[in-house]
């Protein structure tokens, strides 16, 4: 049978029931019973008075049920009766970012508490969200007992032996059958200052009960083919807050997201706290469709346009000059050579302002008491007697966004967060500046993160949803992967060659491992000047910068938001030349982007054949195809593409050929490039 009309005869059972605006997602209690969904998935809930316990959970493109036998409450954190039990719909409209979705909210009190469970039921994907608020006062069980060893437990020799006994404050739980479920947890690690190896994965199959880390939790009953993930709506465990060790609790076929991310005195008796998030999606096959099912729903929470997610930036922090040089004459001539890279924005970062870090050249800098000095993020007069007025018309007349580096004022727990916000909001209106670097952040406390969102969303509303903030993830305790990702983009590592520390092969294996669960096109991905501090790098050394083109550098970007970490003034005349690719692949930039973007080929190793994918339909999308430093002319590697199809391959940029394939087993196809350290960037397409 085919996915139509699998989801006509599903639509079907649903006549009657609300098309809010038009969409088909839904939520209504009947009885006892609590069902919510779209066209691709339901979640079957026991009312239980306003403490819903799943019972099944229903993949509509394929017609394949998961039952539960659930006993205990999907979200469980103080023991007791609830009263108050209240069930409401309402749709929530576009704002221009995310997409509409409807909002089902079911609420209860137990004893001092209040707890809203507030669904997000998206149209177009196979996922439901769920955020929870808790407002009143709770004693919360830190349950280090879940995290301590098995070694540590007694032997089992009698059924009893086998009740742990452990209380667990639970987020999510699905109490299933079966007992040939698979799992994987992924765990993602930011600060990569420090970190250069940022995907760790753990396959195992749930025994009796033990904890597990990650953002990602995936379950598959090998005897159905079914499956379902959970994503934690968190940053990455190591910096969570309060973190007790786990994310994920699993017992048998009892599977648990655990870790609230709020201490007792987080919870406050006058106002709403909202606790770490939990999205629940199902899908029956296997790997293809399973990461297919967590990207439709990433895809909902922050729609990619041109006008603000499309960039390949411009910003000479990278040069590691400092704020030494920037000024108006600097940037000026700047902009004449972005415009002639094909830069289409261009960042001015620390120094463009009257108030002094402590990255500055010169001494003195601090981010202590920001606002003490009132004219701090006004623009340095001395540098910029203009203002930013010239940079802004010169960038407007090259077709160059201009974006500016910020560093909210941490201390307190961003209490300041009102005046960051005012501050961001006037360079919006007197110059129409859009995109915001955000640096320097610690989210030390839960009152810290509910600033920093306050800050975020004051800047959103107040310019009409047209600012993109771009999220340093390179120290300290922030955002991650999967945590505020509605507000932008990720700056994912600072390179440098004058520490001898950027190769080229590793940046491109750090997006190759994000891009299997995080978005690929919400990364920036750095390219740096090949030509600088050769002599930082051993001669011998077969990975140094200077022993690639400037072009494939660049390329190794493709599949993500480019950004030219240097300062154009250095470049030599002959890197100009890969200009050409830049204004090639403008054009193709968002169509990429909005595909399902995933890696292909081996891990890059620097001698590995590698790349991404984007799956547009069906029928087409694109390849990026790298060759790096091996001897092997022609490989084949495994691919998405549909086995036994014929395949037309259109190269686009680079080295290749156009040729037609026939797709093998695990989508293997073979490719050719003549060079080592070469790429080609293919449009396929599948004939019928």
């Amino acid at each position: 049978m085919s996915k139509k009309s699998i989801i006509t005869i599903f639509l079907s059972t649903i006549l009657g029931l609300p098309l809010w605006g038009g969409q088909h997602y839904y939520a209504f209690l009947k009885g006892d019973t609590l069902r919510m969904g779209n066209n691709y998935m339901e979640r079957t809930m026991l009312w239980n008075n306003g403490t819903p316990v799943t019972i099944s959970l229903t993949d509509k493109l394929c017609g394949k049920i998961i039952p539960a036998q659930g006993k205990e409450p999907d979200f469980s954190i103080v023991k007791g009766i609830p009263t108050a039990a209240t069930f409401t719909v309402n749709e929530i409209p576009t704002n221009g970012i995310h997409a509409s979705y409807l909002q089902a909210t079911v609420a209860c009190t137990i004893g001092s508490l209040s707890i809203e469970r507030r669904y997000r039921i998206y149209a177009d994907c196979p996922a439901i969200a769920c955020d929870t608020y808790l407002k009143g006062q709770v004693e919360l069980n830190q349950n280090k007992d879940d995290n301590r060893s098995n070694a540590d437990r007694k032997n089992i020799e009698h059924t009893a032996d086998m009740t742990t006994g452990v209380k667990t404050p639970t987020i999510d739980r699905l109490q299933l059958s079966g007992n040939h479920w698979r799992a994987r947890t992924v765990e993602f690690f930011d600060y990569t200052d420090w970190n250069d190896n940022l995907v760790t994965e753990r396959t195992w199959l749930p025994y009796r009960r033990n904890t597990y880390r990650g953002n990602l939790l995936f379950a598959h009953d090998v005897a159905t083919r079914q499956g379902f993930f959970f994503l934690k709506e968190a940053p990455c465990s190591s910096t969570q807050l309060h973190y007790n060790g786990s994310d994920f609790v699993a017992d048998f076929s009892d599977f648990m997201v655990v870790g609230l991310g709020i201490a007792s005195d987080d919870v406050k008796p006058d106002s709403w706290t909202r606790v770490y998030g939990c999205v629940t999606g199902v899908y029956t096959g296997d790997e293809q469709e399973a990461l297919t099912a967590l990207r439709l729903y990433q895809k909902q929470l922050r729609h990619h346009t041109a006008a603000q997610d499309e960039m390949i930036m411009l910003n000479t922090w990278g040069d590691r000059s400092q704020d030494a040089k920037i000024d108006e004459a600097f940037c000026l001539a700047e902009l004449d050579r972005a415009a002639r890279l094909g830069v289409t924005l261009f960042q001015l970062d620390d120094g463009w302002q009257s108030g002094k870090s402590p990255n500055s050249k010169t001494a003195g800098g601090s981010f202590k008491d920001i606002w003490k000095n009132a004219d701090y993020w006004t623009p340095n007069p001395t540098k910029f007697p203009h203002g930013l007025k010239r940079i802004v018309e010169k960038g407007k007349k090259l077709g160059i966004r201009i974006g500016l580096w910020f560093n909210p004022s941490i201390q307190n727990d961003f209490a300041d967060w009102q005046k960051d916000a005012q501050v961001i909001i006037g360079l919006y209106k007197e110059y129409g500046i859009c995109c915001f670097k955000i640096d320097g952040l610690q989210i030390p406390t839960k009152t810290a993160e509910q600033n920093l969102r306050r800050l975020f969303d004051t800047v959103l509303a107040q310019t009409n949803h047209e600012v993109i903030f771009n999220l340093d993830a390179t120290a300290g305790r922030r955002g991650g992967y999967h945590y505020m990702n509605e507000y932008g983009n990720i700056f994912l590592e600072n390179r440098y060659t004058d520490w001898g520390n950027y190769y080229p092969y590793r940046t491109l294996r750090n997006l190759w491992m994000l891009s299997r669960y995080v978005p690929a096109e919400k990364m920036q991905i750095e390219f740096l000047n090949k030509w600088r501090n050769a002599d930082k790098y051993s001669t011998t050394d077969p990975f140094a910068p200077a022993r690639y083109s400037f072009d494939y550098l660049f390329a190794i970007t493709l599949a993500a938001q480019p950004l030219a970490w240097m300062e154009a003034s250095n470049l030599p005349e002959e890197a100009y030349a890969t200009a050409t690719l830049l204004k090639e692949y403008q054009p193709l930039q968002l169509q990429f982007h909005q595909g399902i973007i995933l890696p292909i080929g081996e891990e890059p190793s620097g001698r590995s054949w590698t790349g991404f994918q984007s799956i547009v339909s069906d029928t087409q999308g694109y390849l990026i195809i790298y060759r790096e430093d091996n001897d092997i002319a022609k490989r084949t590697i495994d691919t998405w593409l549909p086995e036994g199809k014929k395949v037309t391959f259109t190269p686009l940029m680079g080295n290749g050929k156009k040729f037609v394939a026939e797709v093998g087993v695990q989508g293997k196809v073979s490719f050719e490039l003549n060079d080592k350290n070469s790429f080609t960037l293919y449009q396929y397409q599948v004939k019928p």
